[in-house]
């Protein structure tokens, strides 16, 4: 996808972090944009930072864990602006537990926001796009844990695993069809946004995490530490992003010192070694 001026982008989770530079940097490349999240307060004053016209701009509240009102969201963006270009499944959140203490509800609502949310999102927008003949493309949001098993996040990397495998998968399928739509798939690592705070935006039909204790907690605040220490920001995700897109390349990996420990781990497979410990 070469051309973004006047075209529309679909964000999920755009009030802040990565979706909202994404944000930005659409609406400097002159698109229209239709963006969502569960904190709509939030959103709005996202959206009031763009400057962008009432026109060229649709907000729509959120739960990208129910399908139906990612249903809903590509509903209004198709009536609101009669084609979407650009869909970017980027609504994440994190918990941090060792395996054995992740309740059922703390896997349903990783699950929900990070892998289903993407499945829908393609469910309910990738055939509309087809059938409009145009250029288009797909960033699904995963992580450098989608390529590797870091200890503590098993909900986390489970989801983003299947965000990896569930592009790749894609990739193959629109290349077979020889679709005018692409896809990428951005594995960041650590960077400074409000992922270790996801708690905020737990749905109460999911019960409160259990208070971390133990080896747990100590996870935990090393992973809150890691992500308040990294030095690539939202914004060079953002750019990396389009960087990939108007390339039409499928990996997005910023933060390339991480590749050492991914070609570790192909290594620790292809050699049948037992995993390598990482960190």
């Amino acid at each position: 996808m070469k051309q973004f001026r006047d075209r529309t982008a679909v964000i999920t989770g755009a009030a802040s972090g990565i979706g909202l530079e994404l944000a930005k940097r659409a609406a400097a490349e002159g698109m229209q944009l239709v963006l969502a999240d569960i904190e709509y307060a939030r959103l709005e004053e996202a959206a009031a930072s763009l400057g962008l016209p009432a026109a060229r701009l649709l907000l729509q509240k959120t739960d990208v864990s129910r399908e139906s009102e990612i249903a809903a969201l590509a509903e209004a963006a198709f009536a609101r602006f009669g084609n979407v270009h650009l869909l970017c499944n980027n609504a994440g959140v994190g918990l941090t537990r060792v395996t054995w203490e992740h309740s059922t509800a703390d896997w349903e609502w990783v699950l929900g926001v990070n892998l289903w949310s993407v499945i829908h999102g393609i469910g309910h927008f990738l055939p509309k796009m087809l059938a409009q003949g145009d250029e288009g493309h797909i960033v699904n949001t995963s992580s450098v844990a989608g390529l590797l098993s870091t200890p503590g996040m098993a909900a986390y990397n489970v989801s983003k695993h299947g965000v990896v495998t569930l592009s790749e998968t894609l990739y193959g399928e629109l290349a077979a069809a020889k679709a005018k739509v692409g896809v990428s798939v951005l594995c960041p690592a650590w960077v400074p946004t409000g992922i270790h705070q996801s708690a905020r935006n737990r749905p109460d039909r999911f019960g409160s995490a259990a208070p971390a204790a133990g080896l747990s907690a100590a996870y935990e605040e090393r992973m809150g530490q890691a992500v308040k220490s990294g030095r690539l920001t939202a914004t060079d995700m953002a750019s990396a992003v389009f960087d990939a897109i108007g390339e039409g390349r499928f990996y997005v990996i910023p933060h390339r010192k991480i590749n050492n420990a991914i070609q570790l781990r192909m290594d620790d497979i292809l050699n049948q070694r037992n995993p390598t410990p990482l960190g």
